[in-house]
């Protein structure tokens, strides 16, 4: 299978290179030349553990030998404290499917253990060495140094937004001291941050004299990776109520994790509706309900990684809404740079699409929704987790189970579990307690792209 840019004007590539190289020249995100049906498979996959599982999926997507392709995800999963690498609860109304297992107490940890090591096989049959650019609202910058850090051929540079993201979170990363990690604060936002990556990525000089790679949702293999767990939980779910579909409420910020339940769909999964969940930062929300993406100033609230106004993950959705076009997929994001917002019309039924819904849940229905599982049914949500649920609520049907993505252990969000229930007793974590007497490290950096590229440019000629 060969990977194409979503605006098109690209010679297609093989898994590798759109593994490595993260983000196409022409500023496109890479994608599949075609999505495999698997619905002659469900059957037999139905039972697999999550590692044979993710080596089926994943195997349809690359080249990689299966042997070696077994050994990356076996030592992806190892990390993981769950035997089931992700727990499926009954909780109330809803099944949660908890994502947070693995060693970063993020669901972000499900994709990044296996970009880790799928980079290091592939620099490792190559000799080369990769830069990794990330932009981070919280979870996804903490996730890629733990699973980066250390590696062979590999340095991780990591922006996040000054004081606009958890304590915990923030300490995630810059208490890790490896000699190949270097975080940055930027003055700004997450948008800031993550326009900052794509600029640099956009400079194809740059990019390739300092062999810059991504790790953010814009790299093809983060998605790949997510696709799985909709699979494993959907299967459990339908064999426990035996429902013939599921439902899932996502909470989304960049569009990445929505869009791997958006594809597991297309290859077959039976998946009735994606209940997409934002906060008080409803700009994907208010695009499927009036077709116009509208970005407006990010507002900070109690779930900071959905913080979001401008999605980096949604040109891939609009290359499927678009019935494959990369044109069209390029006109749009043009009007984009130009006006600042764009519009798509109407299917025929008057609907924006015909899987996914939408809402939001603004930063008081957040907390009250917290508090109500906690005490109706003693299961302590984190802020994000809490977002899903409130929106799930809407969409609910009797006759189809809900499963609701659970992003994030509450321990990472202590002052807002001390919000919520007066105090933070119940999500504490010996992850998080150790980080108090960690020492830190990390640089500040002006919300400008000639400032980054001037960053990493003098510390990869330090190397």
């Amino acid at each position: 299978m060969n990977y194409i840019s979503a605006r098109g004007g690209i010679a297609p590539v093989p898994f590798g290179n759109a593994v490595l190289t993260g983000i196409a020249d022409n500023g496109g995100l890479f994608l599949p030349d075609s999505i495999p049906d698997a619905t002659g498979r469900l059957a037999e996959w139905r039972s697999l553990p999550y590692a044979d599982l993710a080596c089926e999926i994943i195997g349809l997507y690359a080249d990689t030998p299966a042997v070696a392709l077994r050994g990356i995800v076996e030592r992806s999963y190892s990390t993981f404290r769950d035997p089931d690498i992700t727990r499926v609860v009954s909780v109330g109304p809803v099944f949660v499917l908890e994502l947070f297992h693995g060693p970063t107490l993020a669901f972000k940890d499900l994709a990044m253990q296996f970009l880790g090591n799928l980079f290091e096989h592939l620099l490792g049959k190559s000799g080369a060495s990769l830069n990794i650019l990330a932009a981070t609202s919280g979870d996804t910058g903490s996730a890629a140094i733990h699973g980066l850090r250390g590696r062979d051929g590999v340095r991780v540079f990591v922006l996040h937004p000054r004081g606009r993201i958890s304590k915990t979170q923030e300490r995630q990363m810059t208490t890790v001291l490896d000699d190949n990690v270097f975080n940055a604060a930027v003055e700004g936002t997450f948008d800031d941050c993550q326009r900052m990556v794509k600029e640099l990525f956009s400079d194809t000089p740059f990019k390739r004299a300092h062999a810059l790679g991504a790790v953010n949702s814009i790299n093809w293999a983060r998605v790949l990776a997510q696709i799985v767990y909709y699979f494993y939980a959907a299967f459990r779910v339908m064999d426990c109520t035996d429902a013939p579909a599921v439902r899932f409420a996502v909470p989304t910020g960049n569009f990445g994790n929505i869009l791997a339940g958006y594809l597991a769909a297309r290859m077959g999964l039976p998946i009735d509706r994606l209940v997409l969940a934002t906060n008080d930062n409803d700009v994907l929300a208010r695009f499927f309900a009036d077709g116009a993406y509208r970005p407006a100033p990010v507002v900070s609230t109690p779930s900071p990684s959905m913080d979001i106004q401008v999605a980096g993950n949604f040109e891939r959705y609009l290359y499927y809404r678009f019935g494959e076009d990369p044109a069209a997929v390029s006109r749009f994001m043009d009007e984009m740079a130009r006006n600042g917002t764009a519009s798509v019309a109407p299917l025929p039924d008057g609907r924006m699409d015909d899987l996914i819904a939408a809402g939001s849940a603004d930063s008081d229905a957040t907390l009250a929704i917290m508090r109500e599982y906690h005490k109706r049914y003693r299961y302590l949500a984190d802020p994000h987790t809490a977002v899903g649920l409130a929106v799930a609520t809407r969409h609910m049907d009797e006759a189809i189970p809900m499963i609701c993505l659970a992003t994030a252990h509450p321990a990472k969000f202590g002052e807002t579990i001390r919000q919520a229930l007066g105090d933070d007793a119940a999500a504490r974590h010996p992850i998080i307690d150790r980080l108090g007497s960690l020492a830190a490290r990390c640089d500040v950096l002006p919300a400008s792209v000639a400032a980054l590229r001037e960053y990493v440019a003098a510390r990869v000629a330090e190397a």
